[in-house]
């Protein structure tokens, strides 16, 4: 088994090698389906860009080729059903392209899906904007003022109270809500015949109830403020002021596909023309962030280049590629080149703190986040021993992520203590996942494995029993943690990892249910599968089939507890040795964005966790890592 391990390993590492880009990045995609194609298509129509019409078709093409047998889209494949706002968004774009008529069968089975299951209505809040503010139908009723952006930090509700995803997204929407901006063109399609209800509403009278009280406040806030000149048009200018101090080097909007394209249309509304040089660039910078998938166009959500180059970087050192070598020298140097160095919003909740972390995309400067800080601290730990200059980016990323911990003793995503839960109680669909920015079980899990294992902080730590006392509550009944950006398997995985790393026992009664919990759920051919469903139930769904990334979270968690390989350990290992898995799954989303509606399919992670989680194999074994390997790939 040793030798299968080796040689699979081998295989990955060779591949991943071959895969880096000239710059030590490794680019691969962060593919979410077909609904930033969609808008891509709709925005440059909306536009009137004339000199695109290529890069249309090519959308078109690879949108096309999604449609399901009954008319849908779906987005993932074990879906009972096609997704209504998947399906009219798919609809809308086709038809918006020029590239497809009504009369086309494809369309006109679009067309009896979406009628046969709630018509337009029905679809997704942010489906809802994209279809008023491009004049398909006349905005509906939304009860929160612009003048919201003016309410000071001292409020009970501020702009500042909002996840920084949050606060990127709404406040283009508040601008083209609070201005009822309305574009179409004489390319425009007429949806109306798919609007089943004459009125469309963004939210029902029960969730206006609930979040009534919240409104109320909202509202006595922006009453108490005092200006005497037109407060509507100073909040408008601040609105804009705050999108336009936020764009990144290529133009774009903190580097969201959502928030670049809302941007666009929010300056629309506040008077640029479609050609007005911020514009240009921001469409510019979101044709820069489209890829390749099998050949096919796809206009990604963001990029992940940051995020795939730490984590390969680390799981190559993991399996045994020496820091020194070409491969990991050309990526710490990418890593070190993208450590923030400037000031982002998360400095409103940490005011005395120096920037030092790391983001998610490529273009990303004002943005950091905890779990690619940790990530690319892994990278780079053995080059900051050895260089004085890695070693004050090691220092100030470290500093960065020890005062982003929250009060409860967790780590969240991106900003501190930013998890006011009563902001739950406004109408936004998807809001729990996009209005705040609580503490999660993956990222503290990750940043406790994090300090565990590579800065040596143990449990006795009053940092660290803070972060294991904050995961233990949030343990499920059956053994299991769920995680925001992966789901049950995925924050198993972190929770245990991560505790195990400071030194709590691998008998501690939580880890041993834990373990329980995924020798249970493991599959008769020795991987784990888990379906995005998990996610809209919210209790663990297998898929039916086993995954690599799946497996490899499972088994690495189990070689984190285990003294000798069990047969549960030896299983695991050979499904990603004999290379079992399934067309389909390879591909399938691992990845949670938010629930319902917005899934991610990682491309490295085909690779990088299957290579983790067999070099740790190896570790427990005994056996060879790949430091023995003649190094002419590597150097």
């Amino acid at each position: 088994m040793r030798d299968r391990v080796y040689k699979e390993m081998n295989r990955i590492a060779n591949q991943l090698v071959q895969d880096q880009s000239g710059d030590g990045a490794w680019h691969y995609p962060f593919e979410t389906g077909i609904a930033s194609d969609c808008s891509m298509i709709i925005l440059l129509r909306t536009l009137e860009i004339e000199d695109e019409e290529e890069f249309i078709q090519e959308l078109v093409k690879r949108i096309a080729g999604k449609q399901q047998e009954d008319g849908s889209w779906k987005l993932f494949h074990d879906q009972e059903k096609g997704n209504l706002t998947s399906t009219v968004e798919a609809y809308y774009a086709l038809l918006y392209s020029g590239y497809r008529d009504r009369k086309d069968k494809d369309i006109q089975a679009a067309r009896r899906f979406i009628l046969a299951n709630g018509g337009a209505n029905e679809v997704h809040m942010f489906l809802k904007i994209l279809l008023a503010l491009t004049g398909q139908y006349p905005w509906p009723h939304f009860p929160i003022n612009i003048e919201v952006m003016l309410l000071p930090d001292s409020f009970p509700i501020n702009l500042f109270d909002l996840s920084v995803y949050g606060r990127a997204n709404l406040i283009p929407f508040l601008i083209l809500a609070n201005t009822n901006f309305r574009r179409r063109t004489k390319k425009s399609p007429d949806l109306s015949d798919l609007f089943q209800k004459r009125e469309v509403r963004f939210f029902s009278d029960d969730q206006e109830d609930e979040a009534r009280s919240v409104i109320k406040l909202i509202k006595q806030g922006i009453q108490a403020l005092k200006y005497h000149g037109n407060l509507r048009e100073l909040t408008l200018y601040r609105a804009e002021k705050y999108m336009l101090d936020r764009i990144e080097p290529d133009g774009t909007f903190l580097n969201y596909f959502s928030s670049t394209t809302l941007m666009i249309y929010a300056l629309l509304a506040r008077g640029y023309s479609n050609t007005h040089p911020v514009i240009t660039r921001a469409v510019k910078g979101l044709k820069a962030m489209s890829c390749r998938i099998d050949g096919e166009l796809h206009c990604q959500y963001t990029t992940a280049s940051v995020w795939n180059t730490t984590l390969i970087n680390y799981a190559l050192q993991e399996a045994g590629i020496p820091y020194s070598s070409n491969t990991i020298q050309k990526a710490n140097q990418y890593i070190l080149s993208r450590q923030h160095l400037k000031y982002g919003d998360w400095v409103i909740h940490e005011p005395n703190l120096l920037p030092g972390g790391w983001g998610f995309a490529d273009m990303n400067t004002i943005h950091p986040d905890i779990d690619d800080t940790t990530a690319a601290l892994r990278a780079i730990r053995i080059l900051a021993i050895e260089q004085v200059d890695c070693r004050q980016a090691w220092d100030r990323g470290i500093n960065w992520l020890i005062s982003m911990q929250n009060s409860d003793g967790g780590w969240a995503a991106f900003e501190k203590n930013v998890d006011k839960k009563v902001l739950n109680l406004l109408p936004i669909e998807g809001g729990k996942d996009l209005l705040i920015d609580p503490s999660t079980v993956d990222l503290t899990g990750r940043t406790l494995e994090f300090f565990g294992n590579y800065t040596h902080l143990d449990q006795h730590r009053p940092m660290v029993k803070r972060g294991i006392r904050w995961l233990l509550r949030q343990q499920n009944a059956d053994g299991s943690w769920v995680g925001r950006w992966g789901v049950y398997i995925y924050g198993t995985w972190a929770a245990v990892t991560g505790m195990i790393a400071v030194g709590v026992s691998p008998n501690h009664p939580a880890i041993q249910k834990a373990l329980t919990w995924l020798q249970k759920i493991q599959n008769p051919d020795g991987g784990w599968g888990e379906s995005c469903k998990s996610d809209i139930k919210n209790c663990y769904v297998p898929l039916g089939e086993s995954t690599r990334t799946h497996t490899a979270w499972a088994l690495d968690t189990l070689i984190s507890a285990a003294t000798g390989v069990t047969p549960e350990i030896e299983n695991g290992a050979a499904f990603l040795v004999d290379k079992k898995e399934k067309d389909w799954t390879a591909t399938y989303p691992k990845g949670r964005g938010m629930a319902g509606s917005f899934y991610i399919n990682y491309h490295c992670y085909e690779y990088v966790f299957p290579l983790l989680s067999l070099a740790h194999y190896q570790k427990l074994v005994g056996g060879e890592l790949l430091t023995n390997l003649s190094y002419k790939n590597f150097t």
